[in-house]
């Protein structure tokens, strides 16, 4: 049967957690303030205004949300952050919102999935701060929020990622003191991080392992606290008869997309979008490959995914989004644009918006071409981080493909954005959800060790899933508890 965790597994351990948070002055949040930071104490508020976003003090637990200040420092809380584009952009008249990850620590939402999968862990007594390593499997930002959340936890990390991906990445999980380990290839190459985890598991009784793509955590920090930053923004957006008619995700970990699960339960008519790279269509065609859209993993299907929650797979292929990564940043693109009626307060935001946000919202406009959605409807989709994340891309395209121009930003903007187009997209059936399903078989069940009647459970238990996602609220009651016996809210 899959796990539900709503029980202390072993009281000395969860001890030993309350005595070391209690030293180290550590307060851990719960679900329901990380959703709405007016729960928030006053005093831990008082005491954030003098605090860096991305400042490595344990009170940034408490920043773990969609709705921080945008800036850098001293902020507290207002709306979720947001952008809406306009027509002159996309050149559609559906109306596309990207929630924007870039004013989460670290610069991306990764670090409430890594929250979600850590503090249940430590709450039940499962994880020992004093003796465990905390060992984050990514394709990149998840274990930046892993190392990020293990340090202000006061937990030592160790972060997985393929070698490929951009030195950002890298340079920054050194400095914040993590070990850092490189496996072979790029984003697509999942497998082989999972090999890693096999010998960690063989060899390191000390550190237990995170894995975002089969840890029900990471998609219950998105059902309960992004799908509802989502319904308020949704309720924000000013217009009449305006309809929420698609979500749009990268599938990557799953984590993310399970904010359509919650939607759902709001929006029963929502098209739930899954996006992934042409060049690596393993949802679409059970393809396989290399892609350069960075972050999003593939070749296989996530543990977590709720498959029959997804209405449609579309593919992106990885030059539209490279191109238009130049428009977006370049000072030429940025002409282009504005030349062409997009306002220049919006130009200028554009680098809020990283390469996986651009495939997001290259799906958005295939959805909406697709469905033949009209100006009354509304997409929405993710940033989960910015351009900041990827200014050696930048350099690179710019040595490859020499200094930009604004003749070369004209053609990237309509040939990548306006000539979207319908192809390399499936509308899925109750068969072809089933069968994406049933992939999970190849790698959970042969690879990774697991049950096959948990697979069949995930599929035929119509209470499971439910019952998954509604666990932060028994988590929450954990999470006070542990609170209460470290003291340090008295």
């Amino acid at each position: 049967m899959i796990p539900i965790t709503d029980k202390i597994v072993d009281e000395k351990v969860l001890q030993k957690a309350v005595d070391r948070y209690r030293e180290k002055g550590i307060i851990l949040p719960t679900f329901a303030q990380m959703q709405n930071p007016d729960l928030i104490p006053n005093l831990i508020k008082d005491k954030l205004k003098n605090i860096g976003l991305w400042d490595l003090h344990p009170l940034n637990l408490f920043r773990i949300t969609w709705k921080n200040e945008p800036r850098q420092k001293g902020g507290l809380y207002d709306s979720p952050n947001f952008m809406e584009l306009p027509r002159a952009l996309t050149g559609i008249e559906a109306r596309i919102v990207v929630m924007l990850g870039k004013w989460f620590p670290t610069g991306a939402h990764k670090v409430g999935a890594a929250y979600g999968c850590l503090a249940p862990r430590i709450i039940t007594g499962q994880f020992d701060p004093t003796y465990h390593k905390a060992v984050w499997p990514s394709t990149g930002n998840y274990c930046r929020g892993g190392a990020f959340d293990s340090y202000l936890m006061d937990v030592t990390a160790v972060a997985i990622l393929p070698e490929e991906m951009s030195r950002e990445r890298f340079s920054w999980l050194k400095e914040i003191g993590a070990e850092v380990i490189a496996t072979p290839g790029c984003e697509s190459n999942v497998k082989e991080i999972y090999d890693k985890c096999w010998e960690i598991r063989r060899t390191r009784e000390d550190c237990m392992i995170f894995n975002q793509f089969e840890e029900f955590g990471n998609s219950c920090w998105h059902y309960e606290v992004t799908g509802h930053a989502i319904e308020e923004v949704f309720s924000k957006i000013s217009g009449e008869n305006l309809r929420l008619a698609a979500y749009i995700s990268a599938t990557g970990s799953a984590g993310t997309i399970a904010a359509g699960d919650y939607l759902r339960t709001k929006f029963p008519f929502l098209k739930v979008v899954a996006s992934e790279a042409l060049q690596c269509p393993t949802l679409l065609r059970n393809g396989f490959g290399g892609h350069r859209i960075e972050g999003i993993g593939d070749k296989h299907v996530p543990w977590i995914h709720n498959v029959k929650n997804t209405n449609v797979v579309t593919a992106i292929d990885d030059e539209d989004c490279m191109r238009l990564l130049r428009v977006f940043n370049e000072k030429e693109g940025h002409d282009y644009l504005t030349g062409n009626g997009v306002r220049k307060e919006l130009v200028d935001q554009l680098g809020m918006i990283g390469i996986s946000g651009i495939a997001n919202i290259l799906s958005a406009i295939k959805t909406a071409k697709y469905f033949d959605l009209k100006g009354d409807d509304v997409l929405v989709t993710i940033a989960t981080d910015s351009a900041e994340m990827y200014g050696s891309r930048l350099e690179e395209l710019t040595a490859e493909r020499g200094a930009y121009s604004f003749l070369q930003a004209a053609k990237d903007h309509e040939k990548c954005m306006f000539g979207t187009t319908t192809d390399h997209m499936k509308d899925l059936t109750y068969e072809d959800q089933k069968a994406i399903h049933n992939l999970k078989y190849f790698t959970w069940i042969e690879q990774q060790g697991k049950d096959v009647e948990d697979l069949r459970q995930l599929w035929d238990d119509r209470q499971i899933w439910p019952k998954i996602f509604r666990q932060p609220a028994r988590w929450d009651e954990l999470i006070n508890e542990f609170n209460d016996r470290t003291g340090l809210l008295k």
